[in-house]
């Protein structure tokens, strides 16, 4: 705590010197998995803006700006960066408000705001031009996938996978980047998900993007439909990616011709992330403290055998949860 008591007191300086010295109250405004945290500044007259305190030796702020300056150029509700200094890791950013689409999405308002969040997510990838991100390629594929043995299975479960186990997961890994590498290339947010979504006008605005990368199209849809906090019914899955995928045609965005095809390069897509988030989710409980996030890996077990029983090639996969009873 000396150090965060440390970093938080140099942010309420920079802060005072970037606000002319108005007086103001420092408040948590979020944190997420990583070293990242971010504060709101409230001034007396009601304005406000949002602090981020990234480390320098844990986090490097520039992927942050420079996707940032890409979602705006695209028409997306990012936050506008009003002062930075890399060196400490600081930012001000735009106060994007204080209602996610995780906290408000119900029943009735779902529709709208999902058409909403599909709208942003069309301006993003027809925004897409070479070599402004990095490439989501098979080396980071596998590197994800590579979390699920690593850290669910030898870590949260405390098993080790025998070598035909491995060969399985080995075919399963090799389908899933095949698909995933096959697929048209646009930018990918790589956490389009309602926690990284506000209510705000225009709507929604965007959060949490800074590891964004050049990627399969249908990895972002999936990350907001599957989501790691919110489960919806498949009725409604289903109908809210045909509704994206017709969007995108009409825009010229390059999805299949046919939705069936799209929908499996979407759910095999789907499941290349379930397995990576389960992977991530085990570390930051072990590595990192965090323990909430453990609570909700039976959902992604839940959405990996969904996906794995529908399709004949990934069957292995049940096999080998079953095996390893995951539930």
């Amino acid at each position: 705590m000396i150090h965060a008591d440390f970093r938080r007191d140099a942010l309420q300086r920079w802060l005072s010197t970037q606000l002319g010295g108005a007086r103001f109250a420092l408040t948590p405004a979020s944190e997420d998995a990583s070293f990242r945290r971010y504060f709101r500044a409230t001034l007396e007259d009601g304005a406000s803006y949002v602090a981020m305190d990234a480390p320098p030796e844990k986090e490097d702020c520039r992927p942050f700006l420079h996707v940032a300056a890409l979602l705006r150029e695209a028409g997306v509700h990012a936050p506008q960066v009003h002062a930075q200094d890399l060196g400490e890791g600081f930012l001000l950013l735009t106060d994007l408000g204080t209602r996610t689409y995780l906290q408000e999405l119900n029943a009735d308002n779902a529709g709208s705001l999902f058409a909403d969040a599909t709208d942003a997510l069309i301006r993003w990838q027809l925004a897409t031009r070479p070599a402004e991100l990095p490439p989501y390629d098979e080396a980071l594929l596998r590197r994800e996938m590579q979390l699920f043995p690593d850290w669910y299975v030898a870590r949260h479960l405390g098993l080790s996978l025998n070598q035909k186990q491995e060969e399985a997961l080995e075919q399963i890994f090799a389908l899933l980047v095949r698909s995933a590498l096959a697929q048209p290339r646009v930018y990918v947010h790589r956490d389009y998900m309602p926690r990284n979504l506000m209510l705000s006008n225009p709507n929604p605005g965007v959060l949490d993007f800074q590891d964004a990368v050049m990627g399969p199209i249908s990895y972002d849809v999936v990350s907001l439909m599957r989501d790691a906090f919110l489960s919806w019914d498949e009725e409604r899955v289903l109908d809210w990616t045909v509704r994206y995928w017709q969007k995108a045609k009409d825009a010229r965005l390059p999805v299949d011709a046919d939705f069936a095809d799209f929908w499996r390069a979407f759910e095999w897509m789907g499941l290349q992330r379930h397995l990576k988030v389960l992977g991530i989710f085990a570390r930051i409980n072990y590595r990192d403290g965090k323990p909430k996030y453990l609570h909700d890996t039976p959902r992604f077990v839940g959405y990996s055998r969904d996906v794995a029983k529908r399709y004949i090639a990934l069957s292995p996969l049940i096999r080998l949860l079953d095996e390893l009873r995951c539930e």
